[in-house]
């Protein structure tokens, strides 16, 4: 499966009056680079983060930045319901023996100083650390959420263009098998027009033939090219991160390429080699971004 090194995600979590919040960004490299951006109080965590963006990546220069927002002291007020219902209950009782009209209302409750509780976290707290592992890796799936779309799109344009690459090959390989008897054909009108009225060493003629062939044949690089071929689009298929191998066979396709054009010594052959080696750098422009 294609999956694009480039890619970003974000994701917040919740809890008890502290969000952290975590964007990841990320580009193609060779190798999987991890650079962490982390609170003073969660640096500890640093080696933790890496190691669960290894897990969940193989290439690329990745980005993870990671942020601890906590309410402030008035945020962090909670209403202590327990106490506030037992001093309703005792005003109540009050009302009744001293016969008070008076309808009780939150600012009477607010008066006692129990009444409010703080709820205050300390952000390097172990339970700070696994609100902030929920948010590294909801981030980190929905990082994958994107490299895979985008990947289907470099899927599709690469199956595009290898098609286009096999069409060439297909018009080299019909012109290639009727290439040696036009060429033996020449080379017998040029050794008649040399030795004008003289006879032509027959035995001598297939001879330069067969070293005019063997110069030109280009039949084991077609083959090659084709097998090349058949290996890209099974590696395409893969689960695994494709993107070295699939590097490594772009340069065998190219090197076959460049040798059919040299040796077949044909324009209309060089013509196809020279669009062929445009789709080649195409893809290996895409490839550059695969995992």
């Amino acid at each position: 499966m294609i999956k694009s090194m480039t890619g970003f995600s974000k994701a917040e979590m919740s809890e008890n009056g502290v969000t952290a919040s975590v964007e990841i960004k990320s580009v193609n490299g060779r190798y999987l680079e991890t650079t962490v951006k982390l609170p003073k109080s969660l640096n500890h965590k640093e080696f933790e983060v890496r190691e669960i963006a290894r897990k969940a990546l193989t290439r690329g220069s990745v980005f993870v930045n990671i942020n601890i927002q906590q309410e402030t002291a008035a945020q962090a007020m909670q209403f202590n319901e327990e106490s506030a219902v037992a001093y309703f209950g005792a005003i109540e009782k009050l009302k009744k023996r001293l016969k008070i009209k008076e309808t009780i209302t939150l600012d009477h409750l607010l008066a006692f100083s129990d009444a409010m509780i703080e709820t205050k976290q300390d952000d390097s707290s172990e339970q700070v650390w696994k609100l902030t592992n929920k948010a590294l890796n909801e981030a980190l799936k929905e990082l994958e959420i994107m490299r895979k779309k985008e990947g289907n799109e470099i899927d599709k344009d690469l199956k595009k263009r290898v098609k286009g690459i096999e069409e060439g090959l297909a018009k080299i390989e019909d012109k290639a098998a009727s290439r040696i008897p036009e060429e033996r054909e020449r080379l017998r009108q040029r050794i008649a027009q040399l030795f004008e009225s003289d006879e032509i060493d027959e035995q001598r003629l297939q001879m330069e033939i067969v070293i005019l062939a063997d110069k030109l044949d280009i039949s084991e690089e077609c083959v090659r090219l084709r097998s090349h071929i058949k290996f890209f689009h099974e590696t395409m298929k893969l689960t695994e991160a494709v993107g070295r191998k699939l590097n490594f066979l772009l340069q065998e396709m190219h090197r076959e390429v460049n040798t059919i054009g040299s040796k077949a010594n044909d324009a209309w052959i060089a013509q196809i080699v020279v669009g062929m080696k445009e789709e080649l750098e195409r893809i290996r422009e895409q490839a550059q971004n695969i995992e």
